[in-house]
């Protein structure tokens, strides 16, 4: 045992200091996806693009992996603004040495404060100010993170299942419609999103749907 502290013991406080900001760097790294999801508009485009196969009823077209892919540069295309500013304000300067660790953090927390605040709903905010015992905050500085990154989530699902109401509704109506006609004429056995499918996706292209998604998606964050 006194071997192994010896080890560290001997070494360079340099050494240790480079040691601990490798293993700060691998954390943030595995933690990444995570922060990726919850941090910024990912969650709200996946679920709207996963609705949007589902109310076509195409089943795994488009596939999980172009949905992810969309969903990502979209996310990177909304918060280039956001990732711009923290890099100016907190990763180049600290890459330089002019600030520390904890300036960083400060600095880089703000810029996602403000995208975060601006899409979360008070009332699941205070829910989790409320539950945690903290007062409410002055402003945008001294809002908590460990409060506002779920009140963001929990607000993000709610909007991503509304836009998911509104895309359900006209591909619902194309279902009834065929569903009513097939009984109509004695074909119950036959399933109607067999007929339904094509109709909903030549409905999908006429109107030019995608198109529509995303704009829709790009103004929701505007």
């Amino acid at each position: 045992m006194a071997d192994f502290v010896n080890i560290f013991s001997d070494q360079d406080p340099n050494s240790i200091s480079t040691a601990l900001q490798l293993l700060l760097l691998l954390t943030v790294l595995t933690l990444a996806p995570s922060i990726l999801i919850l941090l910024t508009s990912f969650t709200r485009i996946v679920i709207v693009l996963g609705f949007v196969r589902t109310s076509l009823a195409t089943q795994q077209m488009p596939p999980n992996q172009v949905l992810i892919a969309l969903a990502l540069f979209l996310t990177f295309f909304i918060m280039a603004p956001t990732f711009n500013e923290v890099y100016d304000e907190a990763l180049d300067p600290l890459f330089n040495e002019e600030i520390t660790l904890d300036e960083a953090y400060e600095r880089a927390s703000l810029p996602f404060k403000e995208f975060m605040s601006d899409h979360t709903r008070q009332k699941d905010l205070n829910l989790f100010l409320n539950y945690s015992g903290a007062e409410q905050p002055e402003s945008i500085e001294d809002i908590p993170m460990t409060a506002l990154i779920p009140a963001f989530a929990i607000s993000e699902l709610k909007t991503a299942f509304q836009m998911g109401f509104m895309i359900f509704i006209p591909f619902l109506v194309i279902d009834m419609a065929v569903a009513s006609v097939l009984m109509s004429m004695g074909m119950m056995m036959l399933p109607p999103v067999m007929i339904s499918l094509p109709f909903k996706i030549l409905l999908f292209v006429i109107v030019d749907g995608w198109y529509l998604i995303t704009h829709s998606l790009l103004e929701s964050f505007g």
